[in-house]
């Protein structure tokens, strides 16, 4: 990929995670997550999404990570079947010497994310969605089950989708619709049970007194559902409430349910239930905005007490 270095160095000089599109460098705000800002660099000639990962310390972590991020990939293109884009992962020490990490991808066609899709097809047609996403879940867990060393997960929510060639002025979808997949920086493999990321790592976006208490109570649990189908399915399904069609969502536990009986009968899976779904959701939204509130208490501490730089993005509110 065509990455140009010096340009992201510049944008570290400048950057403001309080309010990053106004900095030297104009950027395009594309998603978040609890560690990462994507965005993309409005002067780059190139179309291409920046993950900012600011979470290490050493090379010895970097090295770690990259390794980890280059096999989970390999293996989900290569042996699993996924659609990928383009990717590759760049890293650098910034002006004060701290590690700065970015995974690139070429840039998706936003009109084409699936939580985007859901409100311009039929209902019925984000069915067949859903079950499209079952199918490319289903090639991880029978790639899992088949391997006696290599175990993998996957963050499967609709939005973390996008669909080939989707045309914007004749949106649908069909049985021979393809999906792309593009949330691979958290790279969930583990082989013979170890971890090929350093996931600690992750809990470097919660405030200090807060850090060891998340490792000992959530951490391994947390990390633990993305390798558990069922366990995703509900995130999948939990997810239309915070895309606002939540009419949808019982008829998509039926869907779901049914798939797991005719297409995955060998796994065995639980049937998913409203009630379960329903919780699941209330408690992460509720996790989620405590959680935020925490972080943005830290960030004031950091930058208007201690006067020092936060390196994490904080979004703003999120209607769920």
């Amino acid at each position: 990929m065509n990455i140009d270095i010096d340009l992201l160095k510049k944008f570290e000089k400048s950057i403001d995670t309080v309010n990053p599109e106004k900095g030297e460098i104009p950027i395009k705000i594309l998603g978040y997550g609890e560690i990462s800002l994507v965005f993309e660099i409005i002067a780059d000639p190139n179309p291409l999404a920046y993950k900012r990962i600011p979470i290490f310390d050493n090379e010895e972590q970097v090295q770690r990570f990259i390794g980890a991020y280059n096999e989970y990939c390999r293996i989900l293109q290569k042996e699993v079947g996924y659609n990928l884009p383009e990717h590759d992962v760049v890293w650098f020490r910034d002006d004060k010497d701290i590690i700065q990490l970015y995974c690139i991808q070429k840039k998706v066609n936003s009109d084409s994310v699936c939580n985007k899709v859901i409100h311009h097809v039929s209902d019925k047609e984000v069915e067949r969605l859903v079950v499209l996403v079952m199918r490319e879940m289903k090639k991880v867990w029978s790639y899992s089950r088949n391997n006696g060393s290599i175990d993998l997960g996957l963050d499967g929510q609709i939005s973390n989708f996008a669909i080939i060639d989707f045309d914007v002025n004749n949106p649908k979808v069909s049985d021979d619709t393809k999906l792309l997949y593009f949330d691979t920086s958290t790279p969930f493999v583990k082989t013979n049970g170890e971890e090929a990321m350093e996931f600690e790592l992750l809990l470097k976006s919660a405030p200090g007194f807060l850090r060891g208490i998340l490792k000992a109570v959530y951490l391994e649990e947390t990390v633990n559902r993305y390798y558990d189908w069922r366990k995703v399915s509900i995130d999948l399904v939990g997810n239309f409430f915070k895309e606002q069609r939540e009419d949808l969502v019982p008829r998509l536990i039926e869907v779901v349910n049914t798939f797991f009986k005719e297409e995955a009968s060998k796994f065995e899976i639980e049937p998913l239930n409203f009630e379960e779904i329903e919780k699941y959701y209330k408690a992460d939204a509720k996790m989620w905005n405590l959680f935020q509130k925490v972080r943005k208490f830290d960030r004031f501490m950091k930058t208007k007490i201690l006067r020092k730089q936060y390196p994490f993005y904080l979004p703003g509110k999120i209607k769920r």
